[in-house]
């Protein structure tokens, strides 16, 4: 993997760099602005950038923003220390596919970078569940109610094939959705469908173009309005 850091403290780019290599993570390229954050990105191509929050002359929102319009294929995981829901949506709004928090340990940092070659959104212990609950007040919303019909509302286990078309979904493309929200890798929902990995990127590709989203994370979020993910705490 190949990964550009954008902070603004150089101790933390030189700390980050040296676990990133000591892991066999190859570090292309150090932004200590957003705006170089996005230079950079353009001419070196990375696979993922590690985005900091806030960052002089070009925050990192904005820098996200930037990258993703112009290189949509360039997956950026957002590195800060705010734990703030607005700021977690606000990134996920802007393109992010995932957000870490400064404050976890060096190896479940790798150990997330790790997942995400597996197509596993990376985000520090219940942020996703944060927003989980966000997607699903949005679901409120016009567009969302028009994607997710009351037919479709109920729990996972009452999804019947015609429920399944009427979001758009064929009976194998709501199977690999309800596995990749329980959190599954592609590798492990293979295995659970006799599947070859590359087919279940492939159903993916097919859900995220039919619900008309751009991210797995997206896809896990939207899964959660379906009543496809449990809430924290839910009995099991």
């Amino acid at each position: 993997m190949r990964v550009l850091l954008a902070d603004d403290h150089q101790l933390i780019v030189e700390g980050l760099s040296n676990l990133l290599l000591a892991n066999g993570i190859n570090v292309v390229g150090i932004a200590l602005n957003g705006r170089v954050a996005v230079e950079k990105a353009l001419a070196l191509e990375p696979d993922l950038v590690l985005m900091d929050l806030r960052m002089p002359v070009c925050d990192g929102l904005t820098a996200t923003r930037l990258i993703r319009a112009q290189r949509p294929d360039i997956r950026i995981v957002m590195l800060t220390t705010s734990a703030e829901d607005e700021d977690l949506f606000a990134s996920i709004q802007s393109g992010a596919c995932g957000y870490l928090l400064k404050s976890m340990s060096g190896t479940a940092f790798i150990d997330a970078l790790r997942g995400l070659e597996e197509g596993v959104p990376p985000f520090s212990p219940g942020l996703a569940y944060h927003l989980l609950a966000e997607f699903a007040r949005l679901a409120k919303d016009a567009d969302v109610r028009a994607a997710v019909p009351p037919t479709a509302a109920g729990p996972a286990d009452d999804l019947t094939p015609s429920d399944a078309e009427s979001v758009g979904l064929t009976a194998r493309q709501m199977d690999v959705l309800k596995l990749v929200a329980s959190g599954m890798t592609y590798k492990e929902v293979g295995r659970e469908l006799a599947l070859s990995e590359r087919t279940v990127r492939y159903h993916m590709a097919e859900i995220m173009e039919r619900l008309h989203l751009e991210h797995r994370s997206q896809v896990i979020a939207y899964a959660g309005t379906m009543g496809l993910v449990a809430p924290p705490g839910a009995e099991t």
